[in-house]
């Protein structure tokens, strides 16, 4: 697992309808009302291939984006050097979607000024370059649209340059030997979860479906997400699967134990257990 540095959204905007006296004895909010998030990837290497899951805020922000979203200046980049891992030896990118918080870090000016470089009308070059970035249809439609309630979430600069190395998937596929992804509807109507294969079973990152410990309730979800009970219908499928195969599961914005597994209680609900 890789992290690939942290952020702080509002609270009351990472927990929809529980309300702030439940979820702030969770997790402390800061003076605006945010609370610390991570961006957590993976990376994988099967045989002579190297496979990231997910890139995180990336590096294109100007000084009042960084204070709003409370970003510690981290990238991918950096976890990826501390691995001593090229980024041209990158062969695949699965994003479980687009917004800014996973694709950001797709594209980059290489430190120059965000203010400077969209001035000057120059593009971000991609990071990846040797990479096809996995991506499902629908989303992929969805962030060239702007289809969202969150109107600066889906930023071209993160999208154009790398439009010529996406590979559209439609629905469940195994993309590469051991790797699959599936559609978990509800934060997006084209979000994936990557599913894969590992000796003692299975790993799996469910991307926006259930991003911190706290999610595990099938009410936890996201104000930003597009479909609500959807989300929570499609939980309510993954909790129990999770649970049954015994999944390892990596949580992209827990900023502590992203690590977990599901544990199905006596009583019938559902709770994270954290390993290492």
């Amino acid at each position: 697992m890789l992290r690939a540095g942290g952020l702080r959204l509002d609270g009351g905007g990472m927990f929809g309808i529980i309300p702030k006296a439940m979820w702030s004895e969770w997790t402390e909010p800061d003076e605006r009302n945010r609370i610390g998030l991570a961006t957590n990837c993976l990376l994988l290497e099967r045989g002579s291939r190297r496979v990231l899951v997910e890139t995180g805020c990336g590096d294109k922000w100007n000084a009042r984006s960084r204070s709003m979203y409370g970003l510690d200046g981290r990238t991918v980049l950096d976890a990826l050097r501390e691995e001593d891992v090229d980024p041209d030896s990158i062969d695949t990118v699965i994003t479980t979607h687009l917004h800014f918080d996973h694709a950001g870090g797709l594209t980059t000016w290489d430190g120059a000024d965000p203010n400077e470089m969209i001035a000057s009308g120059t593009s971000p070059r991609p990071v990846f370059r040797n990479a096809e970035i996995v991506v499902q249809r629908r989303e992929w439609e969805d962030a060239i649209a702007n289809r969202s309630t969150m109107t600066r979430t889906y930023l071209r600069s993160h999208l154009d340059p790398i439009a010529d190395r996406v590979r559209l998937i439609d629905g469940e596929e195994e993309v590469l030997p051991g790797v699959r992804v599936e559609p978990l509807i509800g934060h997006t109507w084209g979000m994936q979860g990557v599913f894969i294969e590992v000796e003692n079973g299975g790993l799996v990152f469910p991307g926006d479906l259930m991003p911190t410990i706290h999610h595990a309730h099938p009410s936890a979800s996201l104000a930003y997400d597009m479909l609500p009970y959807e989300s929570m219908r499609t939980k309510l499928g993954f909790l129990p699967r999770a649970a049954e195969h015994g999944w390892t599961v990596v949580l992209d914005h827990e900023p502590d134990r992203p690590v977990v597994r599901v544990v199905e209680e006596a009583s019938g609900r559902f709770e994270i257990e954290p390993i290492s």
